[in-house]
C-alpha cells in the first residue's frame, strides 16, 4: 500500500506540473474599445455570468481593477507597449509601474499574470522589438522584490512570430526574431516557469484559404477530416491543433521542449463586412462552444503533440467594441452585444449540454458575395470629418477622383456625401488589393446597393 500511496502521488504531481492551477477554467478578454459599453461593475457581473475564471484586460486601468476586487477571478494585466523601451533600460520606471498599478490591489485581486506588451513582433518598431526581453527582465525584478511570488511575467505574440506553421513539424520562428529575440525569450520563460503566451485564430488562415482549408476543419467540428503529419506521423483533426503545436516544434526546434502554451487570445468573429467570409453568429457560436468543450475536456485533451496537457486560455472578447479599427470583423468579436445581452448563448465553464442550446441562425455568408460591393458613407458618418477623408482619399493618385472634379462627370459640389462616396469606392476599387479598407475611421461602409447617379458611374469591387 505503500508503494502504491506514493505511485499516486508522484502522478498526481506529475500532472499538477503538466496542467498546474490553469488546468480547465477559461476566461473572457475585456476590451473597453466602445463608446456604448456596460459600466465597470456590470461587465464584471456579466463576465461572472458566462461563467469565466480569468479576465484579461489590455491595461493596468485602476478603475477595472478596483471593480475585480474580491470577486476571485484570475487576472491578467498589461504593460502598454509605449512603455517598453523606458521600462527596459531603467529598473526605477518597473519599479514605480509595479508599485503604481499592482500593489495597490494586491492581494484584493488575484493578478496573475502580468503581460509585457501586446503582440510586439507584430509591428514595425524595432525599437520596441528589442525592448521586449530586457523590459520582461525589469518588470519580474521588480515584482520579485516586492514579495508577488504568484505572479507570471510573459508577452502574447500572434502566430505571425512563426516563418512557417505547416505542416506543425516544420513551425520555425521568423529568422530575423529568432537568435535576438524569441531564443532570450524563451530562456526567460523557461527560468521563471511561465507561459508562451499566443494569440491563435483559426478564422484568418481559413478565410485567406477556404479552398484548401475546409470550413469544419477550421470551426473544430469535423468528422471526416483529419491531416497526418508527414514529419511525425501524428494526426490532426483540427486547424487549433495544427496551429498550436507549430509552436510547440517551433521552441523545440530552438531548444525549449518544455515551455507551456497559454491561449492568450482566440475566437471566431459574429459579423463583418460585406468581402469578408465566414463571419457570422452561427460560426462564432459553433468554433467557441468547440473550443470550450475541448479545454474543459477532464482529463484534459491537449495537442498531438502534447496529448493530455492542458491549456489555459482566454476568449476574445466579451463585448462587440464599435471603436476598434480596420475590417468589420475587428468590430464583432464579442461574446454579448454592447448592451449587455448574448449574442448567442455560451457556458465558458464547459457544463451546458449542447442539448441545451437554441437553435442558431443558419449562416448566409460562408461563400463569397457574388455581386457587386461599394464603399459609401455611413448613415451616421461625423459630417465634419468627411472633407479630411475625402481629401486623404483623392490624395493617393491614380486618377482617384478626377470624375469629381469640377466639369468631371459626378461633380456634385453641393453633395459632400455623394463627392465622399465616390471618392471612397474609387479608392478602395484600386487600393483594396494592397491593403486599402474600406473603413475611413468609422465614416465608410461596404453596400450592394449601386450609388451611382445620372451619368455618375461609382466603382466597385467584385470578390
Amino acid at each position: 500500500m505503500g508503494l502504491l500511496a506514493l505511485l499516486l502521488l508522484c502522478l498526481s504531481l506529475l500532472f499538477s506540473l503538466s496542467s498546474g492551477e490553469v488546468s480547465q477554467t477559461l476566461g473572457v478578454c475585456y476590451g473597453t474599445l466602445g463608446n456604448n459599453l456596460q459600466s465597470l461593475s456590470k461587465s464584471v457581473q456579466l463576465i461572472k455570468a458566462l461563467n469565466a475564471k480569468r479576465v484579461k484586460i489590455y491595461n493596468a486601468d485602476p478603475e477595472i481593477l478596483e471593480a475585480l476586487k474580491g470577486t476571485n477571478l484570475q487576472v491578467s494585466i498589461m504593460v502598454p507597449n509605449e512603455l517598453l523601451s523606458n521600462i527596459s533600460k531603467n529598473q526605477t520606471l518597473a519599479d514605480v509601474w509595479v508599485r503604481s498599478n499592482v500593489a495597490p490591489f494586491i492581494p484584493a485581486v488575484k493578478i496573475r499574470y502580468l503581460l509585457v506588451g501586446n503582440e510586439i513582433l507584430s509591428s514595425s518598431d524595432e525599437v520596441t522589438h528589442i525592448s521586449l526581453v530586457p523590459a520582461m527582465h525589469r518588470i519580474r525584478a521588480s515584482v520579485k522584490a516586492m514579495g508577488f511570488k504568484k505572479i507570471k511575467i510573459g508577452t502574447p505574440l500572434s502566430m505571425d512570430v512563426l516563418e512557417s506553421s505547416f505542416p506543425p513539424s516544420n513551425g520555425t520562428f521568423r529568422p530575423e526574431f529568432s537568435g535576438r529575440i524569441v531564443k532570450p525569450l524563451l530562456q526567460f520563460l523557461n527560468r521563471t516557469k511561465s507561459f508562451f503566451f499566443v494569440d491563435v485564430y483559426t478564422f484568418f488562415p481559413w478565410a485567406s484559404d477556404p479552398v484548401n482549408i475546409k470550413l469544419d476543419y477550421a470551426l473544430m467540428s469535423a468528422t471526416n477530416i483529419t491531416y497526418i503529419d508527414p514529419g511525425t506521423g501524428l494526426t490532426y483533426t483540427n486547424l487549433l491543433d495544427q496551429m498550436l503545436d507549430a509552436v510547440v516544434y517551433a521552441m523545440k526546434r530552438v531548444g525549449f521542449p518544455d515551455i507551456r502554451l497559454f491561449i492568450a487570445e482566440t475566437g471566431w468573429p459574429n459579423g463583418g463586412d460585406i468581402d469578408q467570409i465566414g463571419a457570422n453568429i452561427y460560426n462564432s457560436a459553433t468554433f467557441n462552444r468547440n473550443i470550450i468543450k475541448k479545454l474543459t475536456a477532464k482529463p484534459p485533451v491537449g495537442t498531438p503533440a502534447r496529448p493530455g496537457i492542458a491549456l489555459p486560455a482566454n476568449i476574445f472578447a466579451l463585448y462587440n467594441e464599435n471603436k476598434k479599427t480596420g475590417p468589420g470583423t475587428e468590430r464583432h468579436f464579442g461574446l454579448l452585444y454592447p448592451n449587455g445581452s448574448n449574442i448567442y448563448p455560451i457556458d465558458l465553464s464547459g457544463k451546458t449540454p449542447e442539448s441545451e442550446y437554441q437553435l442558431l441562425p443558419m449562416p448566409t455568408n460562408n461563400e463569397p458575395y457574388k455581386g457587386k460591393i461599394w464603399c459609401v458613407v455611413a448613415e451616421d458618418a461625423n459630417r465634419t470629418d468627411l472633407g479630411s477623408a475625402l481629401g486623404y482619399a483623392c490624395g493617393q493618385g491614380n486618377g482617384t477622383c478626377d470624375p469629381i472634379r469640377p466639369g468631371g462627370k459626378c461633380y456634385r459640389p453641393n453633395s459632400l456625401v455623394r463627392l465622399a462616396s465616390y471618392a471612397f469606392s474609387s479608392y478602395w476599387a484600386q487600393f483594396r488589393k494592397v491593403g486599402g479598407t474600406c473603413y475611413f475611421n468609422g465614416l465608410a461602409v461596404q453596400t450592394t446597393k449601386d450609388p451611382s447617379y445620372g451619368a455618375c458611374k461609382v466603382p466597385s469591387i467584385t470578390l
